[in-house]
């Protein structure tokens, strides 16, 4: 048996030419008998060693069949994957036929590969190849991960990402495990340059959970840390391995780098994902994690440092080419030079943190009379949040869009993007709802956005995943904001349209893989929504909220619908951390098809125990000038009356729906009283009274000062009087799982809302939408309260900053008394 060699030239045009110059002649192979073994020796020298990579070792499927093996059938155009399943006798590579094996080819300055091939029962693999390599040949490449065989381009590597029985030396010996495609594994180097085997993920909630999943994927052991707030969290029970770093405020726990590394070290973490927020750009945590020799999933040090400094990333981008904004960025920070430099910029005017992300340490100052105010409460924000507040000042662009682009760098000095997100829906200048691609973009704005998304990243030699974020008028002009130099909690959209998971995608390219794609593979497909589900209360300028999930469910997840989640029902929203609940994503042919899937993914989205804003995000969703993708950083206070509109108390008919729930579980204790008691009389044993030829009838009162007539008829129905309008009503209680649903019948109208009775309150949720209805407390239990008996009440739960004494008295109440901060979202409230 021969293995004829490969030149590098052929390779190359292998992967340009369907029908390349040279092929892989492959004579009859023998027929071996169970166990038999025949070596195969020969010698590869690479004919132009300016074609392809000198030092490189690449694996290539050999047909087994007299028929001629084309080497694209391993490197397509388009990337395509090859079922691992033994059972299979069809692939979808161009070598498929009932059986394939891996061979390798050698590609250097010279070397000797000897090729053992062994039969286990209809199957015939490679068992063991030996050889002399080349001095200095160490790359080493291979093909197998999650039962996918994954292709590659000209000139790329082929990397394995598995684990064990992977030797190299002097001599090179695989074990390759019997599949149609065989499976290499590694004890030495790992994945590339690095080793990662377990991951520390130095976050909470969503995002936590999130890398775990995909760890856990790869076969990645995944380590959490978590505060005393979070000890029965969601992240904490996914993790592997799960260490607590210490009190609930984020400056002791999660913003604790000495905590997080000596997690890492202690856990033998290889590596550390820092989520977003917290240490995710912060470049003394970087590198000490590269002091620790742990590798830190994310850009180099210098990048974060370059590009979190906003004045030094405005020098950086305008020197790349990369369109920047009119503004100042200088060292002097007196208020009387940012002032003055708002008055030569032209007023209205944005102050942002230097350090700043996420909306935090950001102001907007319309006027010279409010720039002082604006710019006190951004420092004061800043410091907070990046214990720094050092401010720039640019010019404001009225009624922008918000653009971002997601890009990722490699080691190897490739970069890619993963095409553009519109973000402008924010409130408080957070995003709300994020979608991808950004709606009426041309081809050639999208191609030039990237394009200046990619000077960016490499003008700083950036590493992993970031966000190259810019302002967008209505000409479709575009200036760079900022690069936000970690994964962006919107990055699920970038995923859906392009079929990847960036955040294995993370991990690949810091153990020192080449990015999985290049450019043009990487292909739009469809259209992806993004909603961030908060427990914030919009009716009262989207004040933040805490406190337990009572009941949650969800739509179902699949394909096309993700929920990316850290809470489950019973948890808590934290007054400590951010209170996002959950992030819904769907995925649509286009953006009206991925729309309809949104709204319907909201109604489905049910909540109870605190304020969310799913209703909002209905109505905002719905609206016509959203629906038709005219969006821009205004679009909430400019729509602002169409978007809250006043609430509608619920319908009688609605009325009638909560009444027959609260009836129904009435029955079912009665019910339930009689089955296990001994006496057939009991009051307790029923619920519509006794009478004799007498129908029973009674009042409930709702507190919405509505008030039911309820009369129970002998078949089991009833007849419900609501303001002298009568209603005949039936149903029962059906269970789906853990989920409760009211069939029921109103006047003949029959629907099917889920139902959820918690204490004296009826939630019942449909596709028209949610009502709450509620039964007054008795009297005798009123005043059990955990209310505050009369004093001051703060809207919000937060932290007192600063107490403002005036004088020697404390009930002097024009000024203000207290100043409090919510954490996040930044709220600066005067009580």
């Amino acid at each position: 048996f021969t293995a004829y060699p490969f030149t590098g030239n052929s390779l190359m045009t292998a992967a340009l030419d369907p029908k390349p110059t040279e092929q892989a002649n492959l004579p009859q192979r023998p027929v071996l008998q169970p166990k038999e073994t025949v070596p195969v020796t020969g010698n590869y020298v690479l004919k132009d060693p300016t074609a392809v990579n000198p030092t490189s070792l690449v694996c290539y499927c050999f047909c087994p069949f007299p028929i001629q093996c084309y080497v694209d059938s391993f490197f397509p155009q388009k990337p395509s994957y090859f079922n691992l399943d033994p059972t299979t006798t069809k692939t979808t590579g161009r070598c498929a036929e009932k059986e394939s094996v891996l061979s390798l080819a050698f590609l250097g300055k010279g070397g000797d590969l000897n090729l053992t091939f062994e039969k286990e029962g209809n199957l015939t693999y490679v068992s063991k190849i030996t050889g002399n390599l080349a001095p200095g040949i160490k790359n080493y490449f291979g093909v197998i991960e999650h039962e996918k065989l994954f292709p590659t381009a000209a000139g790329r590597s082929l990397k394995c990402y598995s684990q064990t029985e992977f030797h190299l030396s002097e001599n090179l010996r695989v074990k390759i495990v019997s599949l149609q495609f065989q499976a290499f594994k590694l004890t030495n180097g790992n994945f590339g340059e690095g080793r990662i085997e377990k991951v520390l993920i130095a976050n909470r909630g969503e995002i936590a959970c999130r890398v775990m999943r995909t760890a856990k994927k790869m076969g990645v052991r995944s380590v959490a840390v978590y505060s005393d707030a979070d000890r029965h969290s969601m992240h904490v029970a996914m993790a592997d391995e799960a260490y607590n770093i210490g009190p609930a405020a984020s400056q002791q726990s999660y913003l604790s780098m000495e905590k997080v590394l000596e997690v890492a070290k202690r856990s033998g973490s290889h590596a550390v994902h820092p989520g977003y927020g917290f240490l995710s750009e912060n470049t003394e945590f970087a590198e000490a994690c590269k002091q620790e020799g742990i590798i830190f999933i994310g850009p180099p040090s210098s990048a974060i440092r370059d590009m979190g400094i906003k004045s030094t990333s405005k020098y950086i981008m305008s020197a790349a080419g990369v369109p920047i904004i009119e503004g100042y960025h200088g060292d002097d920070q007196s208020d009387e030079k940012l002032q003055a430099e708002a008055v030569r910029i032209g007023y209205p005017v944005m102050i942002k943190a230097v350090r700043g992300g996420g909306g935090k340490g950001m102001r907007i100052s319309h006027t010279a009379e409010d720039f002082h105010e604006q710019l006190e409460s951004a420092r004061r924000e800043a410091r907070k949040s990046f214990n720094d507040d050092v401010m720039l000042v640019e010019k404001f662009v009225e009624d922008p869009r918000h653009v971002e682009v997601q890009v990722f760098g490699d080691q190897h000095g490739n970069a890619v993007y993963l095409f553009e997100r519109d973000c402008s829906v924010q409130r408080r200048h957070q995003k709300i709802i994020e979608e991808a691609p950004g709606p009426g973009i041309s081809e050639e704005v999208r191609w030039k956005l990237g394009e200046a998304a990619v000077r960016a990243a490499k003008a700083v030699n950036y590493v992993g995943a970031g966000t190259v974020e810019f302002i967008m008028d209505a000409q479709h002009n575009f200036y760079f904001m900022e690069m936000n130099t970690r994964l962006q909690v919107e990055h699920p959209v970038s995923e859906m349209i392009t079929g990847t998971d960036l955040v294995e995608w993370q991990l690949r390219v810091a153990a020192g893989e080449r990015l999985p794609l290049l450019q043009d593979e990487i292909e739009l497909m469809g259209h992806s929504f993004e909603a961030r589900i908060y427990a914030e209360d919009p009716n009262n300028d989207f004040l933040p909220g805490a406190g337990p999930l009572l009941h949650l469910s969800t739509p179902p997840a699949d394909e096309y619908t993700r929920i990316e989640t850290g809470v489950r029902e019973g948890d808590e929203v934290s007054a400590h951390y951010d209170p996002m609940i959950a992030k819904l994503v769907v995925w649509g042919e286009d953006r009206s098809a991925a729309l309809k899937k949104l709204r319907y993914g909201l109604r489905q989205y049910n909540i109870v125990g605190l304020n969310t804003n799913i209703d909002f995000l209905l109505s905002l969703s719905g609206h016509p000038e959203f629906e038709a993708g005219n969006v821009t950083t205004s679009f909430i206070p400019q729509h602002y009356e169409q978007l809250f509109p006043k609430p509608i108390p619920p319908s009688r008919a609605t009325l009638c729906q909560a009444a027959l729930g609260l009836l129904l579980r009435e029955r079912a204790s009665t019910q339930t009283f009689r089955d296990k008691s001994n006496d057939p009389f009991s009051p307790f044993a029923c619920s519509n009274g006794r009478r004799v030829n007498i129908l029973y009838s009674r009042n409930m009162t709702l507190q919405l000062g509505e008030t039911i007539t309820v009369t129970y008829n002998s078949d089991g129905t009833y007849s419900m009087e609501i303001g002298g309008e009568m209603f005949q009503v039936s149903g029962e209680v059906e269970t789906e799982g853990q989920t409760s649903f009211l069939h029921c019948s109103v006047n003949g109208v029959k629907s099917r809302p889920k139902l959820v009775i918690l204490d004296n309150t009826v939630h019942l949720f449909s596709m028209e939408g949610s009502a709450e209805v509620s039964v007054p407390v008795p009297k005798f239990l009123a005043g059990v309260s955990t209310g505050a008996q009369g004093g001051a009440v703060a809207p919000m739960t937060g932290t007192i900053e600063k107490v403002i004494h005036y004088g020697s008295s404390l009930f002097f109440l024009s000024p203000p008394l207290f100043l409090s901060i919510k954490a996040d979202p930044a709220t600066d409230r005067l009580s």
